[in-house]
């Protein structure tokens, strides 16, 4: 069975996980984990004691060959990342894409995902909507906010709470301060919030009040 499962794990409330994705993690033989550290105690607190492999951004190029080769063989594998869905925003693009190239089979199972849960809670349009992940932190910035300054479509970003504040500036800056705009921080947790306004009060708001955890900023599109 030369399989290549993609198993989304909790971003943050462990009672996410699915029945299915419990299962598979049991009955492979091998689990490529971004850190074996966190995704350890998630293992131990389901039970489930299938070897792991370190699989991140740093080592995936020299891993792949290795991991095709194991999967060719025969040895059902499961990718999963230290939480959400692997290869969004996370690694597991380049060994997915080597599956396809080598006909190996590739399952990805339904799971979390921190975007879908702050898109329908930021009550803006989600009909139509773009996924930009994380900004460039440097080098191409200010060439992408220009272009998606004209975007029609609801966008969504990824962001450390260190960076926040530059970045929603920026957004002021060139989306406009009056540019409909709902942070979401720390999802599924327990001081879970959703704060929702134009980027000028967002900016303030933030700038009183600095942020801690995971960071996901919905954008309204241009009118």
């Amino acid at each position: 069975m030369n399989k290549l499962y993609i198993v989304p794990t909790p971003i943050g409330n462990l009672e996410d996980i699915t029945l299915r994705a419990i299962k598979v993690l049991k009955e492979v033989d091998l689990i490529l984990a971004e850190d074996t550290r966190t995704s350890g105690k998630l293992l131990k607190h389901f039970e489930i004691s299938t070897q792991m492999q370190s699989h991140h951004m740093h080592n995936e190029h020299k891993t792949v060959d290795a991991i095709i080769q194991k999967l060719k063989s025969g040895i059902p594998i499961a990718l999963i990342s230290d939480a959400g869905t692997p290869a969004i925003s996370d690694p597991g693009f380049l060994l997915i894409r080597a599956c396809v190239e080598h006909n190996i089979e590739v399952d990805c199972l339904p799971g979390a995902t921190a975007f879908v849960p702050a898109l329908v809670n930021s009550g803006l349009p989600n009909n139509k909507f773009v996924f930009e992940g994380f900004l460039p932190v440097k080098k191409g910035r200010q060439t992408r906010l220009k272009l998606l300054a004209q975007e029609t479509r609801t966008i969504i970003f990824y962001e450390s709470p260190h960076k926040l504040i530059k970045t929603l500036a920026h957004f002021c800056k060139y989306f406009g301060e009056d540019r409909p705009i709902s942070v979401s921080r720390e999802l599924t947790k327990l001081y879970e919030e959703t704060i929702r306004g134009t980027a000028k009060e967002i900016l303030e708001h933030y700038t009183n009040k600095p942020p801690k955890g995971e960071i996901v900023i919905v954008v309204a599109g241009r009118k």
